[in-house]
């Protein structure tokens, strides 16, 4: 691999966020969980300059940072996530985290402390686009909308909530099902054993550790 990938851990629940190298000095910015200032100051110390932020899913843990971001970087950023999580921004945003976080913790206190509204995507994405050298997988389960970005050429796989080292996502909170997860896992473990996997959560791994 001939990528200098950036791993920052952030936000209130430990989320990876990811800042990839694509061409010409630009990147890509994967799941933004919170402290904005942590990952731009991470862009300016590589002399990086982000063109995309992608999202593996529309879970708060994973967007906390999008506005922050948006905001600084203005017109020369684009949101990227999957078409069936659209509803995880944009007007309607505050509404459905709510229900979201509610059924699954009881309340909505961790949104509403760092809740700021969140703009709508840029591009709705679907099973096999293509963001530069990174194509979408479609891998529902954690949430309908789920994604993982892979870059064949290099070998690396950005899975999100899917898969962990040693675990996968929950499928409790709204729009979570075992067996689409359990389905998308198994399509995960067809893949080369020797692509290196970086997850939403925790330590990276490989798909043949997983599997």
């Amino acid at each position: 691999m001939n990528k200098n990938i950036i791993q920052l851990v952030v936000g209130p629940i430990a989320t990876n966020c990811w800042i990839y190298p694509m061409d010409n000095g630009d990147a890509a910015i994967i799941d933004p969980g919170g402290e904005a200032e942590v990952i731009i100051s991470a862009l300016e110390k590589h002399s990086l300059s982000p063109k995309y932020i992608l999202l593996s899913h529309g879970h708060f843990d994973h967007i906390f940072a999008v506005p922050e971001l948006v905001d600084f970087y203005k017109d020369k950023i684009q949101i990227a996530i999957h078409r069936l999580d659209g509803g995880y921004l944009g007007a309607d945003a505050y509404k459905t985290h709510c229900l979201s976080v509610k059924s699954a913790m009881g309340s909505t206190d961790i949104i509403d402390a760092y809740w700021k509204d969140l703009p709508p995507a840029d591009i709705l994405l679907e099973e096999g686009s293509t963001i530069g050298s990174l194509t979408v997988l479609h891998l529902p389960g954690h949430t309908p909308g789920g994604a993982a970005f892979w870059d064949k050429k290099e070998g690396v796989l950005f899975t999100g909530d899917t898969l962990f080292r040693r675990g996968y996502g929950r499928t409790d909170f709204p729009g979570g099902n075992e067996q689409q997860l359990f389905e998308s896992l198994k399509r995960l473990f067809e893949m080369d054993p020797k692509i290196k996997v970086y997850p939403g959560h925790g330590e990276t791994t490989s798909i043949g550790n997983e599997r």
